[in-house]
């Protein structure tokens, strides 16, 4: 189960995360702007309207012969100012010099028996003021208001105002707002998932990179590989001649060890070749003579410094392989081989191998040379101990190689097995061997974080579970 707070650090959430929160607030200044940006505009036009039926009141205004002022209603075109509480109002006001109001002096019918309320402000002729008030019922209305003086008559203004209710203009910006708010949802949809889908192409190269990866961990590949972006490719090249030169490093040091080793065998094989020959030439019969001692010793020891040479070199390769990347080595094959081996060098014996039930699709992740090294022994091991049968099995779970050799021999005591696995140790000198075989069992599965476990066989004799790094 995926973590928050690993999920939170990962790079994709910060990229979505960073994308969806400038997305949202982009939107949501777009939102207020292009509502409020509407409204000015619907409350402009709405004002503009106002303003014009201003001009035609302003124009039908006249004193009669007694000097009152006088307008016509069949001369205003619309007919909202002749229907009670239309929402369009029109009221004249007379201002007396000393500042008094006298409201409602004349009015539309619209506005039946009510008057529009509105403050007294100092006004020059002919200027517009603007006020948001309450008309009738108490219905919110835009008022505009015009001073003007006519005739001979000082210290006499006419105060003209219509007014009209805002509310479907105001609906009408509600309208607006709803759609515009649903339509930014949509988009904002639309670009989260644009965006969920650029990271998710953006980033499928790092998903190519982490299969390359796998694949050279479990041993399918020695180098990554695959297509990747221009900005990718340089990191590919770079960890790919890693791997190059630490494989150089590998090759390099496997070929010293493998010099040393022949300069070592080479006289060591001389050695025992003429222990050899001295043991074969001495005299049984004359007690004096101490070839044949000598050259027993000679034989023993030899074969014990090949042993070691041996044990050395296989500690050295696995110690190189174990760090190195995309090993993998096929079990079945190895063990087939080898039993091969052990059937000819145990021909005498008659001793029955069975390899039988090894899966082919099992791997080790390793050196072919080390499964050799550890099963070789293991095989080895069991034939000089078996009766009659030895059962070499396999299996794998939980990324681990559980490989298994079995015989029907004696069997070796719980109290016993801890001192078998150390190097050198012999519980039965008569059975020809340098004791190394387990030692270097174990510390070859060790080198790969494996194991090696002592038990008692099915067939009742000993059995060695090994267990290793799977490939798969």
């Amino acid at each position: 189960m995926i973590t928050f707070g690993r999920w939170a650090s990962s790079l994709r959430f910060r990229l979505l995360a960073a994308t969806l929160a400038a997305l949202a607030l982009a939107l949501l200044l777009a939102g207020v702007w292009l509502s409020g940006l509407f409204r000015e505009h619907v409350m402009r036009q709405f004002e503009a309207a106002l303003t014009l039926q201003l001009d035609q009141l302003t124009t039908q205004l006249e004193l009669d012969a007694s000097g009152q002022p006088v307008i016509d209603p069949q001369q205003l075109s619309d007919p909202r100012w002749r229907t009670p509480y239309s929402g369009l109002y029109w009221q004249l006001d007379q201002v007396s010099g000393d500042g008094a109001i006298r409201s409602g002096v004349l009015r539309s019918r619209s506005l039946w028996d009510t008057t529009l309320p509105l403050s007294a402000d100092a006004l020059a002729n002919g200027t517009v003021h603007v006020h948001e008030g309450s008309g009738p019922q108490g219905a919110a209305v835009l008022m505009l208001e015009r001073t003007v003086a006519l005739g001979e008559q000082p210290g006499v203004r006419w105060r003209l105002i219509v007014a009209a209710e805002t509310r479907q203009a105001l609906e009408a910006v509600d309208r607006f707002t709803g759609v515009l708010s649903i339509s930014l949802l949509v988009l904002g949809a639309l670009l989260a998932l644009a965006a969920v889908t650029q990271v998710a192409v953006g980033l499928s190269p790092l998903r190519g990179l982490q299969h390359a990866l796998v694949q050279v961990r479990e041993g399918r590949s020695a180098r990554l590989q695959g297509r990747f972006p221009s900005e990718v490719q340089p990191l590919i090249d770079d960890f790919n001649g890693v791997l190059d030169r630490n494989a150089e490093v590998v090759a390099r040091a496997r070929t010293q060890a493998g010099n040393l080793a022949h300069a070592l065998k080479t006289p060591l094989a001389v050695l025992g070749q003429a222990a050899t020959q001295a043991l074969n030439a001495g005299d049984p019969a004359n007690p004096r003579d101490t070839g044949p001692a000598l050259a027993r010793l000679v034989h023993e020891q030899v074969d014990t410094a090949r042993r070691h040479i041996d044990w050395h070199l296989a500690h050295a390769r696995a110690a190189a392989a174990e760090r190195l990347p995309g090993l993998r080595t096929p079990v079945a094959p190895v063990v087939l081989g080898l039993v091969r081996v052990m059937q000819r060098v145990h021909a005498e014996r008659h001793i029955d191998i069975d390899a039988s039930g090894l899966p082919d699709t099992l791997a080790f992740a390793g050196e072919e040379q080390d499964l050799q090294e550890m099963l070789g022994n293991l095989i080895d091991n069991a034939c000089k101990w078996a009766r009659h049968t030895v059962v070499v099995s396999a299996s794998s779970e939980a990324g681990r190689l559980c490989l298994r050799v079995e015989d029907d021999g004696p069997g070796i005591d719980d109290q016993a097995r801890a001192a078998v696995l150390a190097r050198g140790a012999r519980l039965d000198e008569s059975v020809p061997g340098s004791g190394l075989g387990l030692a270097i069992v174990t510390d070859l599965a060790r080198l790969y974080g494996g194991d090696v476990r002592l038990e008692t066989a099915r067939l009742g004799g000993l059995g060695v579970a090994l267990s290793l790094p799977a490939a798969d």
